[in-house]
């Protein structure tokens, strides 16, 4: 039986992933300072803790585990991460973790280990134009990402690149753009566009407006869970060890990804376009690499995969109107 770690298994791809894995028959150790938010947890060992504490690290990090995938980071969505409120706690967590985790990947030859970059290390000089962004990998320098996020996630990869070059680390890297689905967070300030946008829609009574941020014309392409997992999953199983997109190419803008959902919820809504944090104009994935390297593509449209996330976040936000009452 193989056994794995997940590092920031109370997360949303965390806990998807500690599911997908313990279906093959994986045994799976998962750590985070909490438990999932919406169900529990698939883990036959889930230790609830602290990674930015070395001590910590050094007791429940091991050889003996076949797979470690390193999910832990302190993130969120535009509100979260372009405010500028949260930079220094965005990269010093994220860097803490990361430091302590390759120094004990290091140290204790851990056999391979996942890291989960992201599309934010992309340069915003190769996203202003919201229908033709590049990104695919060989375009991550020279370096300008549009967040301290990004930065710290550059930052890591490279750390762990160095860790393979100089210590023989046997690593993976993805660079996960925009992933979604069922299960995520979708209301404590730091969800993403598609939760956010699924939960207003959600909430919003029958011919009323529901807010988006800038002009509704910035490009992204999001990918559903699932097919993150597959990705994961094709990833780990080859020998690829250099950064690789996990994405979708379906992009579509802000304003066109509200009205979808609008559509699935049979509501007559009004968008309204509001000043507020954006990011960059454009970002899409590229996915020739992944095709080649990994034999990965994503299977699941964003019409069927948001039409599964709005349906399940309708129904979470029909449960807190009963328990608010």
């Amino acid at each position: 039986m193989l056994r794995a770690l997940i590092l920031g298994a109370g997360g949303f791809i965390g806990n998807h992933l500690s599911r997908r894995l313990k279906e093959k028959g994986y045994y799976v150790a998962g750590i985070d300072l909490k438990y999932p938010e919406f169900n529990s947890s698939a883990c036959d060992e889930f230790i609830k803790g602290d990674l930015r504490d070395y001590e910590f690290c050094k007791i429940h990090l091991s050889n003996k585990f076949d797979e470690v995938y390193q999910l832990a980071a302190d993130m969120g969505g535009a509100g979260y991460l372009f405010s500028g409120e949260n930079d220094f706690n965005v990269m010093h967590n994220s860097a803490l973790i990361n430091l302590n985790v390759i120094n004990l990947a290091v140290e204790l030859r851990i056999k391979k280990i996942f890291y989960s970059s992201s599309a934010c290390i992309y340069p915003r000089y190769n996203q202003i134009d919201p229908y033709n962004p590049k990104c695919s990998e060989d375009s991550a320098y020279p370096a300008d990402p549009d967040s301290e996020y990004g930065w710290e996630k550059l930052f890591s990869e490279r750390l762990y690149l160095s860790a393979k070059r100089n210590h023989g680390l046997n690593v993976r890297i993805a660079r996960f753009h925009n992933v979604y689905g069922p299960y995520g967070t979708f209301d404590n300030g730091k969800e993403k566009a598609p939760a956010a946008l699924c939960r207003k829609v959600a909430e919003a009574k029958n011919e009323e407006t529901i807010e988006i941020w800038g002009s509704g014309q910035q490009t992204r392409s999001f990918l559903y869970i699932d097919d993150c997992l597959d990705g994961i999953q094709k990833l780990m199983a080859s020998d690829f060890m250099e950064p690789v997109n996990i994405g979708s190419e379906e992009k579509i803008s802000l304003n066109d990804f509200a009205t979808m959902i609008i559509g699935i919820s049979g509501k007559q809504l009004v968008i309204k376009n509001i000043d507020g944090p954006v990011g960059v104009n454009g970002r899409t994935s590229h996915n020739k690499l992944a095709a080649e390297n990994i034999n990965w593509q994503p299977r699941i449209s964003l019409l069927e995969g948001i039409t599964q996330t709005y349906h399940w976040i309708n129904e979470q936000v029909g449960e807190l109107r009963l328990t608010t009452k």
